[in-house]
């Protein structure tokens, strides 16, 4: 009798052949389609949770694969990326579509902070690659426990910080290992958000709940939009997309900007979590976050042999990667529009700008890209380029989804980084303001809480609605 498989395998070692001899990656078989068989053109099925504002974006940088499934609570909303892509089938709830579409490879997740922890494990449990949006989740316990369930997985992951992977990334780190300022033992980062004005506004902070109820939109199911978070009345305030400064949804200006922002500085000083955090801000209630806040992290000092061995560095391990040793280092936060002083030696007439990045090293300091003072980047000279490139954020994901390296911002990155992110949000806390005038959070990333004050670790993790459960 001939064999059934004959012609399956027979095809599988030919595409193999074909690959040795055009001289690219050799494919593991489970991306070859699922249980080994070829998957049409060799690409991957990828569905869409959240798809009607960033996740139509994130789609559109993955048309070269196969967009199957598309899933939001909001289907006017989401009524172009529908359009776009007319043959892939729709839900509003994604467990539902998890369970019903057995053809998905990978899961794109881009919906408001408050679903990213539940949208992303429900894919995780199913054995499905995960792309995530920045922030990787809501709380920084739910940070923790997806990378350990996507670590005990060993799903494909990547969060949505694009940056990561751009050239101006590597271009801080090559500066900064090759000692253009010396060492560093201080940093500033600043934003804009939630407002660039009175009259450009990102969205609503330092306001208190609507006390209208409207009527909710006929194509919105407000209970699957509200999930994991308290019920409440339906109101536009939230959304589609002025969610963000609330408590219950977002996570601020910090989590919207700080996965974005801290990034490049954790890859360059081989930061990890802090010793300490504290914040000040304009005055906060229990509903949204504050207008504008500082926030202080402290982070202890590194060695060389910490450096070297950073697995979280994916291709940015170049000479001096784990060169000389970093000292203790202050990182201060900014929003909503606050910015640090001037650093001394800063030319008269350039521009701090509304969102930036200043370094300060023993000797000169780093805005943005470029070295101060102009003498010491004469000094310093060309700097080589020492570290490999990145495909794109985007393509490393899907490259590696089919055999390749793990992405650079992987939730062994991610999650981490969004740990210390989302800690900065806690001593904001109208809860805590008090508290916090009298001293800073010990924070203990071991054993997970901050040690010297109990009432703060509260506010690590969330209650979630009935029937919710991580």
């Amino acid at each position: 009798m001939k064999d059934p498989n004959a012609r399956k395998l027979s095809r599988r070692r030919f595409l193999q052949q074909s690959v040795v001899a055009t001289g690219l990656m050799i494919l593991p078989a489970r991306v070859l389609g699922r249980d080994g068989g070829p998957s049409a053109n060799n690409r991957l099925n990828i569905a869409g949770i959240g798809v009607g504002g960033q996740g139509a974006a994130d789609l559109r940088q993955m048309e070269s694969e196969n967009i199957v499934a598309l899933c939001d609570v909001d289907w006017s909303h989401a009524a172009g990326t529908f359009k776009r892509y007319p043959n892939a089938r729709r839900f509003k709830d994604y467990r539902r579509m998890l369970d019903e579409v057995k053809e998905i490879d990978a899961v794109v997740v881009a919906t408001p902070d408050h679903h990213h922890a539940f949208a992303a494990m429900e894919a995780i449990r199913r054995g499905k690659h995960v792309y995530c949006e920045k922030p990787l989740t809501h709380s920084v316990w739910e940070a923790r426990r997806l990378a350990e369930a996507a670590r005990e997985a060993k799903v494909v992951t990547q969060m949505g910080n694009q940056g990561q992977a751009s050239e101006e990334t590597r271009l801080l780190c090559e500066a900064v290992w090759a000692g253009a300022i010396g060492r560093v033992r201080e940093v500033h980062i600043w934003t804009d958000r939630p407002s660039r004005g009175l009259f450009d506004e990102y969205w609503p902070q330092g306001v208190d709940r609507p006390k209208e109820s409207p009527p909710v939109p006929e194509t919105l199911d407000w209970d699957l939009w509200l999930g994991p978070a308290p019920a409440r009345p339906y109101h536009p305030v939230y959304a589609p997309f002025r969610w963000r400064g609330w408590w219950d949804f977002g996570t601020g200006a910090l989590g919207d900007i700080g996965c974005h922002a801290f990034d490049p500085v954790f890859r360059a000083l081989k930061l990890g979590a802090p010793l300490t955090v504290q914040g000040s801000s304009t005055r906060v209630n229990a509903e949204t976050f504050p207008l504008g806040s500082m926030v202080t992290y402290h982070f202890p000092a590194r060695d060389a042999s910490v450096q070297a061995n950073n697995p979280h560095i994916r291709g940015l391990s170049g000479p001096g990667a784990g060169g000389i040793p970093m000292p203790p280092c202050k990182l201060v936060w900014y929003d909503g529009g606050l910015r640090p002083p001037r650093p001394e030696g800063l030319p008269d007439g350039r521009l701090m700008g509304d969102n930036g990045r200043l370094l300060i090293g023993d000797e000169g300091f780093i805005l943005g890209n470029t070295i101060y003072p102009e003498s010491r980047a004469k000094e310093v000279g060309p700097i080589p380029k020492t570290i490999p490139r990145s495909p794109g954020h985007y393509m490393e994901w899907i490259q590696a989804c089919k055999g390749g390296p793990p992405p650079g911002s992987n939730f062994d990155w991610a999650g981490p980084l969004t740990e210390t992110v989302l800690l900065g949000n806690i001593p904001l806390r109208v809860q805590l303001r008090e508290d916090l005038t009298r001293f800073t959070l010990r924070w203990d990333p071991v054993a997970f809480k901050f040690t010297n004050l109990e009432e703060a670790n509260a506010f690590l993790r969330r209650e979630y609605r009935p029937g919710w459960n991580l």
